[in-house]
């Protein structure tokens, strides 16, 4: 009877989204500073974004680790987990691209439905009692429908700048606009805003760089690749039914809000300039639209970085996960200018003065011997938004292992 009590009250229960938090901050605060804060990071910062140790002396970016959107997801994460102890707890995937916050998930007992962290199942494996995390990169709306049939209890995490994106391609499509979206097409982000493009009878074209964006201009002035060779080389970044030659006519520029803002600025520009080539100012003002949704965030941390760069560094050493865009943009960034590893934790810190790095356009990640020279080193650090300050503390530690240097006492007090 107990039993079939329950499944009657499992199957009548109404799902239920929390999109401000749970009203758990206070009691999850604690953990959080416990998993997150680096008492070395503190004083560095305090101390004016620098640190000075014999030879050694590291410069911090002004602003670099996690950004509000990414701190708000963590703590909706631990949040979840504290008010529902008896319940199944699913994340869609990665909460952000940082292996350090994705393992401490697994360590708190919350699963993963996709990605590296999953271990199989996918949406098959949710019931109606289970709640489900959406990520900061947000969730495509077929996604969502699908997670509202099953009747799961919602967490959703999404960015409020994602957010902001997903109106603007919304409003295109209602307005019968193209969007453009500079992105990765197979980021998780950018497939959620495509889905919004969509709607409404929508189309929408997936750029990742200024190559992919030279084609699509040659082919708006008339000349470049065919029709069919267009739709063949973009066949996993465009809507369904895309046809060029009716669906670059009128555009509306948006971007995954990770992304260089430099480049996404060159993309507008380089398809407006195209734009009046074919059709005049005149006509293009009226079809073609650009509103700037690189998140504040984002910005910030390219434009600390730019600024630390204009100090006589040795290094920089850029922190962050591997697969994540907004850090590897700051990596990208400083590698212009100088010698520049991209750590995705402090386990890429090893003794014997080796690196295990990502190079600045490479893949796959490779290791280094003697990174650090011997003598005066100016070591320039910052890391993406999904960073947290432990791991940049951590790898500041190891750093000062490998130099035999001790860090001041009360910069690691209560570490």
């Amino acid at each position: 009877m107990q039993g079939r009590s329950v499944e009657r009250m499992s199957e009548n229960r109404k799902s239920i989204r929390y999109r401000k938090g749970l009203g758990l901050r206070e009691e999850v605060e604690p953990q959080l500073q416990a998993h997150y804060k680096s008492a070395l990071v503190d004083y560095i910062r305090a101390s004016g974004n620098r640190l000075v140790i014999g030879d050694l002396s590291v410069h911090l970016a002004k602003e670099f680790g996690f950004c509000y959107g990414v701190d708000r997801a963590v703590e909706y994460a631990y949040e979840t987990r504290r008010r529902f102890p008896e319940r199944r707890v699913w994340l869609i995937g990665e909460i952000i691209h940082n292996p350090h916050v994705n393992e401490r998930m697994l360590e708190m007992g919350i699963q993963f439905l996709f990605g590296r962290y999953a271990d199989g199942g996918g949406y098959d494996a949710v019931s109606r009692d289970d709640v489900v995390i959406l990520p900061a990169f947000g969730l495509p709306i077929e996604d969502m429908e699908r997670l509202r049939k099953i009747g799961c209890d919602l967490v959703d995490t999404t960015c409020g700048s994602v957010i902001v994106v997903w109106k603007n391609v919304e409003r295109y499509a209602r307005d019968d606009f193209t969007s453009i979206i500079h992105g990765k097409f197979y980021h998780e982000e950018t497939m959620a805003t495509a889905s919004r493009a969509t709607e409404n009878g929508g189309h929408y074209l997936i750029l990742r760089d200024m190559k992919e964006t030279q084609l699509v201009c040659d082919y708006i002035r008339g000349r470049g690749i065919e029709r069919e060779s267009f739709i063949e080389r973009f066949e996993m970044a465009i809507s369904p039914g895309f046809d060029p030659d009716v669906h670059l006519e009128r555009l509306g520029l948006a971007n995954q809000t990770t992304m260089l803002m430099s480049e996404s600025l060159q993309v507008a520009e380089a398809l407006r300039r195209a734009m009046v080539d074919r059709y005049g100012e005149e006509v293009t003002r009226e079809s073609f639209r650009n509103f700037e949704t690189i998140c504040s965030a984002t910005q910030e941390r390219q434009d600390a970085i730019l600024e630390l760069l204009e100090q006589s560094l040795d290094i920089m050493l850029v922190i962050g996960g591997y697969n994540s865009s907004n850090t590897n943009n700051l990596a990208n960034i400083a590698g212009r200018k100088m010698t520049t590893y991209h750590v995705n934790s402090s386990r890429g810190i090893l003794p014997g003065n080796v690196i295990h790095h990502k190079p600045v356009g490479a893949t796959e990640p490779v290791s280094e011997t003697g990174w650090l020279r011997p003598g005066r080193l100016r070591l320039g650090i910052t890391a993406g938004a999904s960073t947290p300050n432990n791991e940049i503390g951590a790898v500041i530690m190891r750093i000062l292992e490998t130099l035999d240097l001790q860090p001041p006492k009360e910069a690691v007090a209560g570490q």
